[in-house]
């Protein structure tokens, strides 16, 4: 029986031929009934095959120029048919639809047609049945530039897309570049990956408890400070300090409808500390000390209207002014310190005021009384010792509450008149000291810590501090650039007793130098007249930096096993599997080589480990090695977990896939379905909708498209062009992780949007953030949803200046539906490139075109399926009249005459004409990606069940994804002495 796919392809041909092909099917019921498999053997080839090709086929398919660039002279036996299904399938599908022999040519009966038609259908068939689930050899290769990327992700937590300098992958027949034909290397890629290799691993961070790899490289001071420094602000931004947030978070709970929702809880969905909203809580119903800014405050909170009277935007606006209030009364209750100032302070010779010692006492004074009441600040003349008590206690309270403060993130100099400080040169530094000319870091965040933050978070805070020790070595810089200051701008440290302390001696931050220092500047401080005050400050700041640097060198020495241990870890992740004995032992071989043989430090030496472990064709290789013996054998697991992940993700395992593999839960079928299952809902899935779905759609590398004339399209700018290449893979996001039905592909009555897109399509603009992405149901109304009518297959598909029917349809027909159609004979006419100019609209164009019998047999498979989208203009925007403004028509006869109008006729046509070839052309496409290889005959019947599957499943994703991961294909690889199928 012919396929439906078949008939279809069949009807599309018109009426003319609706005879031929009821006779063939009556001709060929009967022959292949009478068709042994044994009878496609070398006689049968022989007597029946190449007589009909040498008759028909030959004269036009052979030679140097071989019409379709298909040359069939070279099958001279059943073997050579036998080795290359994949042409034979076309001249199955070319014979069926009654294309070949053309009707200008010598034209067979038609029992010799049905003969070579059974023929092949009997040889494929057969050789599937034989082959059945075979999972074929599926090449050893490298990782494609994509998944390289992806792997590099997810190995090391950054985006570096190492990948961007390489050659782009060449792409199978299948049109996907991770299969192991297309995969090669080259001496010059080899090179390339050896570029990257080192790139990444200046990205490295060796912190206090193992490997890290910032955004950035590393390799300078000012990288390493500024990637603890970004990381140390980050943390403080992700904690709400704002009191208007806490003051509208306690509103809401006190008229919650839910009485049984904790404060707690409540804080957690407002985006609060539960910690210090308790602390608000408590103080704003709280009965003790009710005066001063306490009885103001909660005065001004009892005051706001309730739910019913104000809607939540007003009650925030309300607590923003009540915070404001907060903030004025209590900037004149903090405690002040003065700066230090010697006689003749700026004189040569003398203690400069922004001496280290000088500004980090000040500091310290500072953070230590964020929470603080300044004393003098209160007036308490005339009270009694009861009411002087009293009031002192709500001041204090309400300063501790309320600290002026919760932390400080950056400074400028500090120990300069304020005057200064308002100068616009005088802009803050991210978490300085406030020195001058110097290296320092102040840590001032008390009352975060006290208020805010759980006992965890406190202790990552701690270590990202530490961390910026540990990393940029910032305890020993600073001290050298104390005694750099201190000789040169300063000037100090320039008379004699100073010369044993230089910042270029190596020993200048060792103990003993430092204990010296701190003797020698008191000594010379004290005979300049210090006064008690400065003289406890330099005594003070020797021992703090003193200890702070021993610290540091212990942190460093005790980090070093943690940082070999984490290496191992890394080759282990990076392998997607377990080292070997052997592979360890190597490694740390390598490191203590590193260390001893060339004297590399121990930074440079974990670096290179890095370059080693990237390099190792364990990481960058997909090795599933075939087994030593013949036959069919499952994959390992860990092998299994690789595949999995590189179908799903395009990128390696997670900890919990490789911990499945550890357990043997992936030589399971419900271990397999339980992880793909989790795979799919998990936002790397983005990986299967890009390189699956945007080499089977083509839309891959959109992002730099360029053929837009953007002087007669300006709104055609880059944010438009990204949006318009993530749509379709938020769709396809969407329907996967959703578990939608594969037809809402096609038939979709809803879209999903940006800010951006929904302006350009003339969707009521959603209430989105940036990058923020909202179904919307109003689709069709706009006459969008689904891949149909997205703006990007409608601008990759269009020449810049015009529409293009001919590619909108073929696009359609080729990708959507699989259909094979040869490419275009030389000579074609083109068509105008602007359809603003000239008498004829592109439908009357075409219609010449067609005139041409070179061009009308392909043609007349696409162009009215292209036609139906000219409601839609170059870039993919909606329209009624043409760039020569003329009115658009949208009426097509699609192949088989069938009549639609617009998109809604064409998705009425595919639904009830061409449904089947789409499902079956989904499922062969995801099937080659996901085996990383074109298909063969033995994959006929995994094809079949996917098709039965998303029959029985309403058509959901997980139907296709489900019969891949359980099929003896994707499970199983053969022994490397047996012969292979060739693909089709």
């Amino acid at each position: 029986m012919l396929e439906k796919s078949a008939q279809s392809k069949l009807f599309g041909e018109g009426p003319r031929r609706m005879m031929r092909f009821r006779f063939l099917v009556i001709v060929l019921i009967a022959h292949a009934a009478n068709l042994r498999a044994e009878e496609t053997d070398d006689t049968s080839f022989r007597d029946t095959v190449l007589p009909f090709l040498n008759s028909y086929c030959i004269d036009c398919h052979s030679g140097d120029k071989p019409k379709a660039k298909f040359d069939l002279s070279g099958y001279v036996d059943l073997a050579a048919v036998v080795g290359d299904p994949g042409h034979w399938e076309l001249v199955l599908e070319r014979m069926k639809s009654g294309e070949m022999p053309p009707e200008d040519e010598k034209q067979p009966l038609s029992q010799e047609q049905n003969e070579i038609i059974a023929w092949i259908e009997t040889l494929h068939r057969a050789e599937a049945e034989r082959n059945a689930g075979d999972p074929g050899i599926v090449l050893a290769r490298r990782l494609s530039n994509a998944e390289y990327d992806y792997t590099i992700r997810d190995l090391t937590g950054v985006d570096l897309r190492p990948t961007r300098e390489f050659p782009i992958d060449p792409a199978n027949e299948a049109g996907f570049d991770n299969s192991g034909e297309s995969l090669t290397l080259s001496p010059a890629l080899l090179k390339k990956y050896l570029t990257a290799a080192r790139h990444i691993s200046e990205h490295l961070v060796l912190n206090s408890n193992g490997l890290e790899f910032a955004p950035h490289p590393v390799m300078t001071d000012t990288d390493r400070d500024r990637y603890c420094i970004n990381r140390i602000i980050e943390f403080y931004q992700s904690h709400e300090t704002d009191l208007a947030a806490y003051f509208h978070a306690a509103w809401h709970f006190q008229h919650r409808k839910a009485q049984e929702v904790t404060l707690e809880d409540h804080a957690q969905e407002s985006g609060v500390s539960a910690k210090y909203l308790q602390i608000v809580w408590d103080f704003l119903n709280g009965s003790e000390f009710h005066q001063g800014p306490v009885a103001e405050v909660r005065n001004a909170w009892n005051a706001l209207p309730g739910a019913r009277e104000i809607d939540s935007n007003e009650a925030h606006r309300r607590c923003e002014q009540l915070r404001d209030r907060v903030r004025e009364l209590r900037a004149p209750l903090s405690p002040t310190f003065p700066q230090f100032q010697m006689e003749n302070s700026w004189a040569r010779g003398a203690v400069h005021p922004g001496a280290q010692a000088f500004v980090y006492w000040r500091n310290r004074q500072h953070a230590s009384h964020r929470r603080s009441l300044n004393h003098d600040a209160l007036n308490v003349e005339g009270l009694g010792p009861a009411e002087r008590k009293q009031k002192t206690e709500a001041f204090k309270k309400f300063c501790s509450v309320f600290p002026n403060a919760f932390y400080i993130s950056e400074r400028g100099r500090d120990y300069i008149d304020e005057k200064e400080k308002a100068k616009a040169t005088e802009k803050g530094r991210l978490l300085s000291a406030g020195l001058h000319s110097q290296l320092g870091y102040f840590r001032d965040d008390v009352p975060l810590c006290e208020l805010i933050l759980t006992d965890r978070e406190q202790r990552e805070l701690d270590s990202l501090w530490l961390d910026l020790d540990v990393v940029a070595q910032a305890a020993i810089r600073q001290h050298k650039s104390l005694v750099w200051f201190e000789r040169t701008d300063s000037s100090f440290m320039r008379s004699e007793e100073f010369d044993f302390a230089r910042p270029e001696d190596p020993d200048v931050v060792s103990e003993a130098k430092i204990k010296r220092l701190a003797e020698v500047y008191l000594a010379r401080a004290l005979k300049l007249d210090a006064d008690d005050q400065m003289a406890e400050a330099i005594r003070e700041h020797f021992p703090i930096i003193n200890d702070a640097i021993r610290r540091l060198e212990k942190a460093r020495r005790d980090a070093e096993p943690r940082h070999l241990k984490s290496i191992l870890s890394f080759a282990e992740r990076a392998y997607r599997r377990p080292l070997t004995e052997a592979e360890r032992h190597d490694l740390i071989a390598f490191y203590e080589t590193l260390r001893t043989e060339e004297t590399v430090s121990h930074e440079d030496a974990i670096r290179d480990m890095v370059v080693s472990v990237l390099m190792a064709p364990h990481f960058w290789y997909r090795v599933d090695l075939p087994a030593a013996e013949t036959g069919v054998h499952p994959l390992s697991d860990y092998a299994l977990a690789s595949r999995l992940s590189y179908f799903l993700w395009s990128s390696m395992p997670d900890q919990e896939l490789l911990e499945a593999a550890a357990r043997g839960e992936l030589q399971t079928m419900d271990g397999l379905v339980v992880q793909a299952r989790r795979m799919i809902k998990d936002e790397r899935v983005r990986g299967l909708a890009l390189e699956f779905g945007g080499n089977w759609l083509e839309f891959r590398h959109f992002e730099n498209h360029n053929g837009v004339n953007r002087e007669r399209f300006p709104s055609f700018n880059a944010e438009l062009r990204q949006s318009m290449f993530e749509e379709p893979i938020h769709f396809f996001m969407h329907v996967a992780r959703k578990d939608r039905s594969i037809l809402d592909f096609l038939f979709a009555d809803y879209a999903l949007v940006d800010t951006t897109l929904a302006r350009h399509y003339a969707i009521s603009e959603p209430d989105l953030t940036p990058g923020q992405w909202s179904r919307t149901n109003a689709a069709e109304s706009v006459q969008r949803g689904g891949l149909l009518s997205m703006a990007v297959f409608q601008t990759q598909n269009a020449p810049g200046l015009r529409t293009s029917p001919v590619k909108r349809g073929y696009w359609v027909v080729r990708r959507l539906l699989g259909e094979h159609i040869p490419p275009p004979p030389p000579n074609v006419p083109e068509l105008p490139s602007d359809e603003g100019v000239g008498d004829l609209t592109l439908r009357e164009q075409l219609v010449r075109h067609r005139e041409d019998p070179n061009c009308a047999t392909c043609h007349q498979k696409f162009d009215a399926i292209g036609l139906a989208f000219e409601g839609y203009g170059p870039i993919g925007e909606w329209r009624s009249r043409d760039l020569g403004d003329r009115p658009v028509e949208t009426h097509a006869v699609f192949p088989g005459g069938v009549e639609g109008e617009g998109l809604a006729g064409l998705k009425d046509y595919l639904k009830h004409h061409r449904q089947d070839e789409f499902i079956e052309n989904l499922c062969r496409k995801m099937l080659s990606y996901a085996l990383g290889r074109q298909l063969m005959l033995s994959d006929s019947s995994t094809i079949a069940t996917m098709q039965e599957q998303l029959r029985a499943n309403q058509y959901r994703f997980s139907a296709v994804i489900e019969t891949i991961v359980l099929s003896p294909q994707f499970r199983n690889h053969r022994g490397r002495q047996e012969t292979t199928q060739t693909s089709p």
